[in-house]
């Protein structure tokens, strides 16, 4: 009986550890949850709650910035190009709904007296809603693995989805009788058989992507637990010694390149009936760069911090733009110039920085506690 008991008291402190590690892996999710289902829908206007399912769109493709940059080291400039195909695909379903039997107005006024063939698979959901995230993402494995496989990396890969970008755009704008020229796809009536003008679609609306953020937030924190994840950590440390062990470092590179394009393209599919309108503005390099500030605001080296960075940043853009409309642009940059300068990694990593110094303070008051407790791990000892 002695026996039993000792030895239910030496491995008893290793279920603890481990709740205290699924304590602290669920804690984020359900303070999100709270703060998104319950007190945003409570204190938020129908104007501001819009507003803030705008800025949960630039969240799910700055989780998809974070992975890739923060995780694998690439830095992509051209992430609107993938915002803009999926905002583009989703529009094509919309506009077809709107329209009816008919062609959409603007191939009418351009003279055209049918729908085009790569136009009607998009009157079906089935095949709408896929290619929001297949059409970026197919795309851009293809891209990735040309680029990557001739070990295209670090500032070659950052500088050259610049020049990827304003293609789209100018293809996009030059094509008006298929794409709606510069104008873009807008005049949207509903989604789904729900009329986009009543409070309750666009509620709809705000729920269903308060919920893909979760969904997607804790897809990306998956894979960076997983051994893919700790593969890319790897390439992004020391690639070259990731490649002497055997793996196809292009590919991998290629697969990650394609997973965060299609998320980027879900935001666009999700952006589009909440603002009524997608434009080959949408692809250009501008916003390309701002995607990349939201995740650099935020902290790239978390997937928390990118979400934190795009809806701050967002959030700070509107409101600046309200109150100075003439000047906000200044106050904008000031913002991107004093986060680089005094918050070099991001807001969560002065964050972290900070609560490293408090502990480092009150390391005599923790002695006797096992530092696996403390950062809620399991701990070592059996």
């Amino acid at each position: 009986m002695a026996m039993s008991v000792r030895t239910s008291t030496l491995t008893s402190p290793v279920p603890t550890n481990r709740l205290l590690l699924l304590a602290r892996e669920a804690a984020p999710f359900v303070i999100a949850a709270v703060l998104l289902f319950v007190v945003a829908p409570s204190f938020l206007s129908d104007f501001r709650q819009n507003l803030l399912a705008k800025f949960l769109c630039y969240a799910i493709l700055a989780i998809g910035i974070g992975l890739i940059w923060g995780y694998t080291g690439i830095l992509s400039l051209g992430h609107g190009v993938w915002f803009g195909l999926g905002g583009y695909a989703m529009a094509m379903y919309m506009k077809l709904q709107a329209s009816g039997d008919s062609i959409p107005d603007f191939m009418n006024w351009s003279g055209l007296e049918s729908l085009p063939w790569f136009w009607a698979p998009f009157r079906h959901a089935w095949f709408a809603l896929p290619m929001v995230m297949a059409g970026p993402g197919g795309l851009a494995v293809v891209l990735g693995h040309l680029g990557f496989r001739r070990r295209g990396e670090g500032a070659y890969f950052a500088i050259l989805p610049q020049a990827r970008p304003p293609l789209p755009s100018v293809f996009f704008v030059g094509q008006q009788k298929y794409t709606g020229g510069t104008n873009g796809l807008t005049n949207f009536d509903e989604l789904f058989g729900m009329p986009l003008a009543d409070e309750s679609t666009q509620h709809t609306l705000y729920y269903i992507t308060a919920g893909l953020v979760l969904v997607v937030y804790a897809a990306a924190l998956w894979m960076t637990r997983s051994p893919f994840g700790r593969l890319l950590v790897a390439v992004r440390d020391d690639e070259d010694r990731v490649r002497f062990a055997g793996y196809n470092v292009g590919l991998i590179k290629a697969l990650v390149f394609a997973v965060s394009a299609a998320m980027a393209g879900l935001a666009g599919a999700l952006f589009v009936p909440q603002v009524g309108i997608i434009s080959p503005a949408n692809l250009g390099i501008v916003p390309s760069i701002e995607f990349v500030l939201l995740v650099a605001v935020g902290g790239r080296g978390s997937l928390m911090g990118a979400v934190i960075g795009a809806v701050v940043v967002s959030w700070t853009k509107s409101t600046l733009s309200e109150s100075y409309p003439d000047t906000w642009s200044y106050f904008y940059g000031a913002l991107f110039v004093g986060t680089v300068v005094l918050f070099p990694a991001g807001i969560v990593g002065f964050a972290r920085r900070m609560r490293d110094e408090a502990a480092h303070r009150l390391g005599g008051r923790t002695a006797g506690v096992p530092a696996a407790a403390l950062e809620g791990r399991p701990s070592d000892a059996r």
